[in-house]
């Protein structure tokens, strides 16, 4: 077994913002959800959401009592996605033990393009099919507490072994 998944706190703090963005900017039919600030309701991804604040990705709309992107969170998604695409244009029929081989050779985050594969392709955007499919048990209803779990990232790194 691979040592990808055990990740530090803010490195899982980082992925879980990936995931809140990317929640703020789709729409609700397509996944997307609104994220009121509510005093105890975001309490699994307080950390995050205040980490998203301080670098100007996100503003708390307070008239409308929800967290709204900001313009340079709209631009840093855009770049998750452009770096996404590319992994998943340079790697999509390669296997993966020679795509983890090539992204070592040049000193690539495996972890990471592993991550934005699945974000950037909605796998885990349904927190609870995800862990249907790939057998957790119990089933975490919430996704602000899933991505924030250590199993949701180890069980990610599986896929990273040979």
């Amino acid at each position: 077994m691979n040592d990808y998944g055990k990740l530090t706190e803010s490195q899982k703090r980082m992925y879980a913002g990936m995931f809140v963005l990317k929640k703020l900017d789709l729409k609700p039919k397509e996944g997307g959800e609104v994220i009121g600030v509510a005093a105890g309701m975001n309490a699994a991804i307080e950390d995050v959401l205040d980490e998203l604040t301080v670098h100007d990705y996100i503003v708390i709309n307070k008239r409308k009592q929800r967290y709204d992107l900001t313009a340079r969170g709209k631009q840093y998604i855009a770049a998750l996605i452009d770096e996404a695409e590319a992994y998943v244009d340079e790697f999509d029929d390669e296997e993966v033990e020679d795509m983890v081989e090539e992204l070592e050779r040049r000193n690539v985050d495996v972890f990471r393009v592993r991550f934005l594969w699945g974000w950037y392709q909605n796998e885990f955007d349904d927190v609870v099919l995800f862990q249907q499919r790939r057998g957790f048990q119990p089933i975490e209803r919430y996704w602000q507490n899933f991505i924030m779990d250590d199993a949701f990232y180890q069980n990610l790194a599986l896929d990273l072994d040979d």
